[in-house]
C-alpha cells in the first residue's frame, strides 16, 4: 500500500512540475489588445467597434480570451505619445493604432520592444513611412481619387470648378489631394482649395467654397474634416453643392456620396491580422493590406435636398443608400 501511495505521489509531483514548467500553454490562450484611436469621430469609432466585434468572434471560435481596451488621443500629439508609451510597456500583446498620426507615434514608441503594431485605415503607408518595419503591418483605405471625380462628372457633366477641402495637418490627405489636382487639370476643370485644422477653421473654409460657387467639393479620408462634417453638411446642402468624400462615415454624417472601403470590413480585417501577428508571428505578413473599394455610398436625405437622382451611379459600382446619423 505504501509503495502504491509513493508511486501515486510521484506521478502527482511529475504532473505538477510539468504544469509549473510550461505555463505558456495556458497563458497563450489569453490576449490583451490595445486599440489607439487618433481621435473620436464616426470613421474611427466604426473601425474600433468592428475590431472589438471581430476579436469577440475570434475568441468564441478559438476558445481563447481576448480583452480589448480602447484609447483616444483626442488628436493631440502629446496625449498620443503618452498613450503609446503606456500601452507598449503595459503587457499588451498587440497594439492597433487607428489613423496615420496614431500609427506613426505607436510605431516609434514600440521600436525598442518590437511589440506587434497592426494599424488600421492608413491611406498611404509608404508616404507615412510605415513600410519596411518588421514589427509593423496593417490595413490601408487608399482612395481611388480619379473614380470619385468621375462620379462628379457622371452626376454633373458640365462641372466647371471643384472645391478641395482638407486639413494641412492630415498626412492622409496629401496624396489624394495631389491626385485630384492632377486629374482635374487633365480634364480641364478648375479647382479651388480651402483648408482648416480646427472645427472653426473648417467651418470658415466651407463658407469660402460656397462663396466661390464651386460645383462640387472633394474631401479625402481627412480626420479633421470628418470631425466637422455634421456641422458643414447642411451648409453645402443649402448651397446646392454636393460634397464627395473619402469614406462612408462622412456620408452618414451628411456628405453626399463616396466610393471607398467599408470601415466595418476594414476593422474586421485589421483584427484578423492582429490575431495572426500574435499567434503566428509577423514574418509571413505583408507591409500592409489594401482594402477593396467599389462600394458607392450616397446619403438619400442629402440627395433629396440637392435634387439629385442617385440612380446616376447605379452602373458604377455597388450602390448603398444611407441617411444622416449623428454618430
Amino acid at each position: 500500500m505504501k509503495k502504491i501511495t509513493a508511486v501515486l505521489l510521484s506521478l502527482l509531483l511529475v504532473l505538477s512540475l510539468s504544469t509549473a514548467l510550461s505555463p505558456a500553454a495556458s497563458a497563450a490562450k489569453s490576449y490583451k489588445v490595445a486599440i489607439v484611436k487618433q481621435l473620436d469621430h464616426a470613421s474611427l469609432d466604426e473601425i474600433a467597434a468592428a475590431i472589438e466585434e471581430e476579436c469577440a468572434r475570434i475568441a468564441t471560435r478559438d476558445g481563447v480570451s481576448i480583452t480589448c481596451d480602447v484609447f483616444s488621443g483626442q488628436n493631440d500629439q502629446s496625449m498620443l505619445q503618452q498613450i503609446a508609451t503606456q500601452v507598449v510597456y503595459d503587457n499588451y500583446d498587440v497594439i492597433i493604432p487607428i489613423a496615420t498620426r496614431a500609427a506613426q507615434i505607436v510605431a516609434v514608441v514600440a521600436e525598442e520592444t518590437k511589440l506587434p503594431v497592426v494599424y488600421a485605415a492608413i491611406s498611404d503607408p509608404e508616404a507615412a513611412e510605415l513600410t519596411g518595419i518588421d514589427y509593423v503591418t496593417g490595413t490601408s483605405d487608399m482612395l481611388n481619387t480619379e473614380f470619385i471625380i468621375d462620379m462628379m462628372l457622371a452626376q454633373n457633366p458640365d462641372m466647371k470648378t471643384v472645391g478641395l477641402l482638407y486639413s494641412l495637418s492630415e498626412a492622409n490627405s496629401r496624396k489624394p489631394i495631389a491626385e485630384a489636382r492632377a486629374y482635374l487639370e487633365e480634364k480641364g476643370i478648375a479647382y479651388v482649395e480651402a483648408t482648416g485644422n480646427t472645427n472653426d477653421e473648417v467651418m470658415a473654409a466651407a463658407g469660402s467654397l460656397v462663396s466661390d460657387k464651386v460645383d462640387a467639393i472633394f474631401t479625402p479620408t481627412d480626420n479633421v474634416i470628418m470631425a466637422a462634417e455634421l456641422a458643414i453638411a447642411p451648409t453645402f446642402a443649402e448651397a446646392g453643392i454636393p460634397h464627395y468624400t473619402g469614406a462612408d462615415s462622412f456620408v452618414r454624417n451628411g456628405a453626399f456620396a463616396t466610393c471607398g472601403v467599408n470601415y466595418t470590413e476594414l476593422g474586421a480585417r485589421t483584427a484578423d491580422l492582429a490575431y495572426q501577428a500574435v499567434t503566428e508571428g509577423m514574418t509571413e505578413l505583408e507591409d500592409y493590406y489594401k482594402m477593396d473599394g467599389g462600394i458607392i455610398t450616397v446619403n438619400t436625405e442629402t440627395a433629396e435636398a440637392l435634387g439629385i437622382d442617385t440612380a446616376v451611379f447605379a452602373d458604377m459600382g455597388t450602390l448603398v443608400e444611407v441617411e444622416t446619423t449623428e454618430e
